[in-house]
């Protein structure tokens, strides 16, 4: 049965909302699995419903026009409100809801915090489904765009315009190799700068970490030797080195449950780092979205580190 409001398909709504994201024929054909030639269709009906070209090219690509700008965000906000109200019954009961969540958080995140939460919660809800992507250098983007439900990321860096909850929050220290005798003490600001240091870049564009953004603002200028992909890699790459890594304390902890590293304190000034979950206000009153946010929340509290200043850990035999 086709929806219509004043003559719009409601259908084609989604159409537009892949169009508008992906300003592109053939890959939002390939979001919603439809062909070329079928989308090309698509974007002719909408072109004549809204009289207006919609998108336009330009050289080799396709660019929006200002009517197609404007309708970005009523658009993606009216999906996401039927989105919530249809796939979430007013009575979410967590033992038989059905419903398939994208979550948006580094490997940091999914390491240290998503793992296990995932697990509480398929225990007490096991219809609820998960995709987990990668944190790239635009999540907020993603956010606005639909395609993910839930972002994870730094509170410096989370939207106004969309509600969030301080999660946890996580220090930085030195790790290295526990063999390494120039770690058989704490190092000072000197040492730290003079020796070889291994960072994490994310995403495409090869943003900077956040450590690496506060530490650039200092006159002095670490030795970067490895560049990572991953924050879940780094201390794995500073075992049988000389090298250190700068790292969440709640990863170096882990890690040195199966590497054989030495946690010492960072001898540079660096905030603590505080991680935010975010949804689109559109979901405010998303009731699974809720329930699990609650969780990952309250699991996040739960696995607090402990307050040891440093301390050195053999991986286990």
């Amino acid at each position: 049965m086709v929806m219509r409001f004043e003559r719009l398909d409601l259908n084609l709504l989604v159409a537009l909302d892949a169009l508008l994201a992906e300003c592109n024929v053939s890959a939002a054909g390939e979001r919603l699995c439809l062909s070329q030639s079928a989308m090309s269709g698509t974007l002719n009906r909408l072109r004549d419903y809204f009289g207006d070209e919609l998108l336009v090219s330009a050289g080799r690509h396709l660019v929006p026009t200002a009517r197609a700008r404007a309708l970005v965000a009523p658009v993606r906000e009216v999906l996401h409100q039927i989105k919530t109200t249809i796939a979430t019954p007013p009575d979410f009961d967590a033992a038989t809801c059905e419903r398939d969540l994208t979550i948006m958080a580094s490997d940091y995140v999914l390491t240290v915090l998503l793992a296990e939460a995932l697990q509480v919660i398929a225990a007490a809800a096991p219809g609820l489904t998960f995709t987990v992507l990668p944190l790239d250098d635009k999540p907020q983007a993603q956010l606005e765009r639909g395609r993910v439900d839930l972002l994870i990321g730094q509170e410096a860096a989370a939207s106004e315009n969309h509600p969030a909850t301080l999660l946890f929050e996580d220090e930085y220290v030195v790790v290295g190799c526990a063999g390494n005798p120039r770690l058989r003490r704490p190092i000072d600001a000197e040492r730290y700068y003079a020796m070889g240091h291994v960072v994490t870049e994310i995403g495409a564009t090869r943003q900077p970490a956040f450590d690496e953004r506060v530490l650039r603002q200092d006159a002095r200028k670490r030795r970067v030797e490895v560049v990572a992909p991953s924050f879940a890699a780094v201390p794995a790459l500073v075992v049988g080195t000389d090298r250190i890594a700068t790292v969440q304390r709640r990863l170096a902890e882990q890690q040195a449950r199966h590497l054989p590293l030495r946690i010492l304190p960072l001898p540079v000034a660096l905030p603590s780092l505080r991680l935010v979950a975010q949804w689109h206000k559109a979901g405010a009153q998303d009731a699974a979205l809720r329930w699990v946010v609650d969780r990952v929340k309250a699991q996040a509290q739960a696995l607090a580190p402990r307050d040891n200043a440093s301390r050195v850990v053999q991986a286990a035999e």
